[in-house]
């Protein structure tokens, strides 16, 4: 079919454009217009990121023809501010009410949902005056989000009519414990922020990629020779032109690591596939239609292999074997014979079975869990360009760029100084973007073309590909005796990681007690391979099963004792000195303060009303930022400003805290400051952003590299006074001379100094490696359960957390309202459904994360004992909060109905079947 002429109006303005006939309207905004505003997040209209009005209306534009808009009248999130200011306020800089209000409460975070959800409330804010929170997160209810909770937005969006709520900065020097605005929100609002499929560079290619449709199979032959002469395809490749690893085995990672034989499979199959959806080859060409029919035409000659999707069955003798050679490995040795058995582990202290056999009361369950998707809504996207030297120039959504250039040196055979990983803004992370999948494949296209490739997932490839949250069989057994003193616990975890060996889920194990003093524990883990996705790290990864699985047995513990769930675990909690499954004793933690706070707050103490109605308690905890490194440096420009460079990613508003610790520790004006996250080869060395550890430590190396900045401009200062450094005193801006009130000098007449005398500019450095920073979480739900349905409510959820110290309590709010919504998708909704051993549910229609109708008003109540780590006493907050939501909502549901859930997700139906079965009366 021919192309297309298209005229409309884009954003105020006349338009013409040439479109195919099948082009999205989506596609023609960002392809043809570079409005990167309107996002791609799933590509059939289930996710809200590609909203744009149109007509007044708005729509999902990528569910729109191109050729459809003809005539219309189109606005994007990049024309929304003028548009509301009208013709004759043309180049002022107010926002669009709704932008202004995202701003104002701290409605964004990631960012990629923002555009799509602020068009969507403006188009629906014309026609309603006043409108209440119900009739707000119904309107919403088609945008996704996975990182705020939607809390922010939906009060954002309430309050859009009624003006803006400036932020007025203090007038002191205290920014540390302020709310301040986010450097990266006007971007965010705007659309200019820029993601990783937002890279455009001359020339460039668009890549897909052939992925094998079986679960199990050997590749006996690949044939690309009818794809390789396609007019428009530029480059070629299959697993053969990977090339051949370095003898120095390596792994990679953190809380969870893979290898890099494990992980060169993974970015593309050699002579077998483990999973269905593994890559088996790709093509780079001028346009993603012609790629898409190119990638057809490669014939793959399969023979299918016997395959294994449950752990348990993976582990008996004669089950299929994904590796002939893998040898199950014990903490002494290992084992004779092959098997699935990727590892296993022991922790724990005293006699366990001499416990039990002494204890008034013994609790055990077995309980399951599935796998779950990170549900990130920016699909893993990365553009390459190799040079003409071979310079090679990464622009890629990543949680660490200095991780991603480790493994793609050793993958590729690149010295890392030939590699420059770019950061672009990242759409959610949650553990999911810590693996270079994507990144090698691009870099050969680029290699062998000699263009720049971009290459980016589709939903379904991320759902079968892009790695996802460990499933696990897990049996838990405690004992205690009369007056409620827990004496023996032990947990028994098997842990389903998918296709290749790792070891994503250790934390699990190390957490799984951790709240609980105890004199006689055993913990046994095993990791095991079976042909599904591989398992990436995810949020507290290994984590919230364990937890699901403790707390449920801990509250039946508590009943049987005919003790108050709250009470039980105030006798058992766990206190500074007592020992961690590591190894290590806690310092100073705030497990009992954060009890005693739940024991007096209405969310515990408010009766709850009404029939098949619920409370549930659970607590969490995480080890907390464990052997991470990070640097800074501090530059003062000759005007007195700063630039921080940091090498961190930012994901959850790093960078507006960093800014307001860093106008803190120098006593200058927070608008002074400004802050950048820069590429592999203009910063200093960072470890990912992972873990609950960045703020923590970012905040000792910051500490560091200020003192070390303000010691030089102490100096520069005693030069000019004509006195030692050690006789110059700073505060509050100011230099003096000790003893001598009139010598002084302010900030800015020093900086103005340092580029004109001896000494030079001042650039201050701090580099730092910590151990742990450990926090606890105790949750509140409330919920009522349908009897004819199962359909579980959730009436009312309380967070209680110790966070150490808050930077900005905004941000803190925001990450634990997201990961509790995360959490609530793990409990009631979530979980991949397979059939022959493929995936039957690859879409956010199928796969359903929790929208704004799902998720009630998540209410935190933080509390601050000072970990002891850095100036701030800081704790890690984005772990914590998803470990014990499963918990706390299996145990609200069985003060509901009276049936205990053993497995998630708790659907409706699932629910259903269990009250079915339990005979529960009025049912």
């Amino acid at each position: 079919m021919k192309n297309i002429l298209l005229s409309c109006r884009v954003n105020g303005e006349d338009c013409q454009l040439v479109v195919k006939p099948s082009q999205t309207l989506l596609e023609a905004l960002r392809d043809g217009l570079h409005l990167t505003g309107a996002k791609e997040g799933c590509g059939n209209g289930n996710c809200g990121s590609c909203t744009v009005i149109m007509d007044g209306r708005a729509v999902n534009s990528c569910l729109v023809l191109a050729r459809e808009a003809e005539g219309r009248d189109i606005l994007t999130i990049e024309g929304l501010a003028a548009a509301a200011r009208g013709p004759d306020t043309a180049g002022k800089s107010a926002l669009h009410p709704v932008q202004q209000a995202f701003l104002d409460h701290h409605a964004v975070q990631c960012g990629f949902c923002t555009p799509g959800t602020v068009l969507a409330a403006a188009a629906w804010l014309q026609g309603s005056k006043a409108p209440s929170e119900a009739e707000v997160r119904a309107a919403i209810a088609g945008n996704l989000c996975r990182c705020t909770g939607y809390d922010r937005m939906v009060k954002a969006i309430a309050a859009a009519s009624h003006g803006p709520q400036p932020f007025e900065p203090p007038k002191g020097r205290q920014y540390v414990g302020l709310s301040a605005p986010r450097v990266d929100g006007h971007d965010k609002v705007t659309g200019e922020a820029r993601y990783g499929a937002d890279t455009f560079l001359p020339g460039l290619l668009y890549a897909r990629v052939l992925r094998c449709p079986y679960p199990h199979a050997r590749i006996k032959s690949i044939d690309a020779s009818r794809a390789a002469v396609q007019p428009g395809v530029k480059a070629v490749i299959t697993g053969k032109d990977l090339p051949p690893l370095g003898k120095a085995a390596q792994t990679f990672g953190m809380e969870g690591w893979i290898s890099a034989a494990s992980l060169r499979k993974l970015v593309m199959a050699g002579d077998k596939a483990f999973f269905e959806g593994q890559a088996v080859a790709a093509i780079a060409a001028t346009g993603l239609e012609i790629a898409d029919e190119a990638v057809k035409l490669i014939k793959v000659d399969y023979e299918q292999l016997p395959f294994v999707l449950d752990a348990q069955a993976a582990m008996q003798p004669g089950a299929p074997l994904l590796y002939p050679d893998l040898l199950p490995a014990t903490l002494a040795e290992k084992g004779a014979r092959p098997g699935n058995i990727a590892s296993y582990s022991e922790l724990g202290w005293g006699d366990v079975d001499k416990a039990f056999r002494e204890a008034d009361v013994v609790v055990e369950r077995t309980l399951d869990t599935q796998v779950v998707n990170h549900g990130y809504l920016e699909p893993l996207a990365c553009t390459a360009s190799v040079g003409a030297e071979g310079h090679v120039t990464v622009w890629t959504s990543t949680q660490g760029t200095f991780n991603c250039q480790r493994q793609l040196t050793a993958l590729l055979g690149l010295p890392q100084a030939q590699l420059t990983i770019v950061p672009t803004e990242v759409g959610g992370g949650f553990g999911g973007r810590t693996t270079a999948i994507l990144e090698p494949l691009a870099i050969l296209l680029s290699q062998k073309a000699g263009r720049p490739v971009k290459l980016v997932m589709r939903r379904d490839e991320v759902f079968r590909a892009g790695g996802a949250g460990a499933p696990a069989h897990m049996t838990v057994k405690v004992g205690a005796r009369k007056d409620g003193k827990l004496v023996a616990a032990y947990a028994r975890l098997i842990y389903d990681i998918g296709a290749f060996p790792s070891s994503p889920t250790a934390s699990g194990a190390m957490i799984a007690f951790g709240p609980y003093k105890l004199e006689n524990m055993k913990v046994e883990s095993s990791n095991i391979v079976t042909n599904k996705l591989p398992v990436l790290m995810y949020r507290a990864p290994g984590g919230t099963p364990s937890v699901f699985a403790v707390e449920t047995v801990m509250d039946m513990m508590a009943e049987k004792l005919g003790m108050d769930p709250l009470a039980f675990r105030q006798v058992n909690a766990v206190s500074q000195g007592d020992p961690m499954s590591t190894g290590q004793t806690f310092g100073p933690i705030g497990l009992r303060q954060l009890l005693d706070t739940v024991a007096g707050h209405s969310a515990w103490t408010d009766s709850l009303e009404g029939p098949h109605r619920g409370r549930g308690l659970a607590a969490g905890y995480w080890l907390g930022a464990q052997a991470s490194t990070s640097s800074a440096w501090v530059y003062v420009q000759r005007d007195g400003t700063v630039n921080i460079t940091t090498g961190h990613v930012d994901l959850t508003g790093t960078r507006t805290a960093l800014r307001q610790m860093a106008a803190q520790l120098l006593q200058i004006p927070l608008e002074r400051v400004s802050i950048h996250t820069n590429d592999t080869s203009s910063s200093p060395f960072s470890d990912q952003t992972v873990g609950s550890r960045t703020a923590v430590t970012y905040s000792v190396a910051l500490d560091h590299a200020c003192r070390h900045a303000v010691a030089q401009m102490k100096v520069h200062a005693a030069n000019r006074l004509n006195v030692a450094a050690e006789a110059i005193d700073y505060s509050e801006g100011q230099f003096c001379v000790s003893g001598q009130g009139g010598k002084a000098m302010s900030w800015d007449d020093v900086a103005f100094l340092t580029v004109k005398r001896l000494g030079g500019p001042v650039l201050g450095v701090g580099s730092t490696s910590i151990s742990n920073a450990p926090g606890f979480a105790v949750h509140i739900a409330d919920v009522e359960v349908e009897p004819e349905t199962g359909k579980t409510k959730l009436l009312r959820y309380t967070c209680f957390q110790d966070v150490g110290g808050e930077i900005n309590p905004a941000l803190v709010e925001g990450q634990i309202q997201g990961a509790v919504s995360q959490g609530i998708g793990w409990a009631l909704t979530e979980g991949y459904d397979y059939a022959d051993g493929k995936l039957q549910n690859a879409s956010f229609l199928d796969y359903r994360i929790p929208t704004a109708t799902d998720v009630p008003p998540i209410e935190t109540v933080r509390i601050c004992v000072p970990s002891g780590v850095g100036p701030y006493g800081l704790r890690g907050v984005g772990e914590i909060p998803i470990v014990p939501v499963p918990a706390a909502i299996a145990n609200a549901i069985y003060r509901a109905c009276g049936v205990r859930m053993d497995r998630l997700p708790m659907t409706p139906e699932a629910v259903w079947r269990a009250m079915k079965g339990k005979h529960v009366e009025d049912v």
